[in-house]
């Protein structure tokens, strides 16, 4: 659904007059409670708040793509938009989750062509992928983190990021980054080329960790 400012300003949510809070990724894990998804988490800018949005396999991978800086040989979905969009000079200033109900976050694109703002609708999870692709901000209100938020106490932020870090390989199959121990960095070079190409980027998350912890010791 498109939207102008105007139309969002009568809005019954009132949305537009509260005051925005600035949220950061801080990672991707497996959900806990809903098999085969995953949890976003995002973090309040600079406080101990969390907000975990569970999304499905398939968003999470688009997320974590860009977030990991892998370029797939052909462009995704996400790509795809961005490059459509950015053909026709719309840029993307902002993402607000701006409504949770019975479970669900809803999210808004906030689009500009150079001349006027317009509202998008979005699932969040794909609005989040966008946001990574642009670059933008994404923002959140008081009443989102209160009814959905999570306050982290003293203790539990290194173990927070030791499971929002933790791949999906290393959950099901600790031992899968074993295999690449014995292979050349030429070789490893190739391979995450292949997974890359093949659009297998989980594989090749484990296969670029593995470079980088090579070079590391240089």
């Amino acid at each position: 659904m498109f939207r102008t400012r105007d139309d969002f300003a009568t809005s019954s949510e009132g949305d537009m007059h509260m005051k925005k809070i600035k949220l950061e990724i801080l990672g991707i894990s497996y959900s806990q409670s809903q098999s085969g998804a995953y949890a976003l988490i995002f973090g309040e800018e600079g406080k101990k708040r969390r907000l975990p949005i569970i999304i499905g396999s398939f968003e999470a991978q688009a997320i974590a793509i860009e977030l990991e800086k892998m370029k797939p040989s052909r462009p995704l979905t996400h790509d795809l938009f961005k490059n459509f969009a950015t053909t026709f000079n719309i840029s993307i200033k902002e993402v607000i989750i701006y409504k949770f109900s019975e479970g669900i976050f809803f999210a808004k694109l906030i689009c500009f062509d150079g001349i006027k703002e317009v509202e998008i609708d979005s699932r969040t999870s794909d609005a989040v992928a966008i946001a990574v692709r642009f670059k933008c901000p994404i923002y959140t209100y008081e009443s989102i983190l209160k009814a959905a938020g999570i306050v982290m106490q003293e203790g539990d932020e290194a173990l927070e990021t030791e499971s929002a870090q933790k791949k999906p390989e290393e959950e099901q199959d600790q031992g899968s980054a074993d295999q690449y121990n014995h292979m050349t960095l030429k070789e490893l070079e190739k391979k995450l080329m292949e997974a890359i190409d093949a659009e297998a980027y989980e594989k090749a998350s484990i296969i670029r960790d593995e470079i980088n912890k090579r070079k590391a010791k240089k």
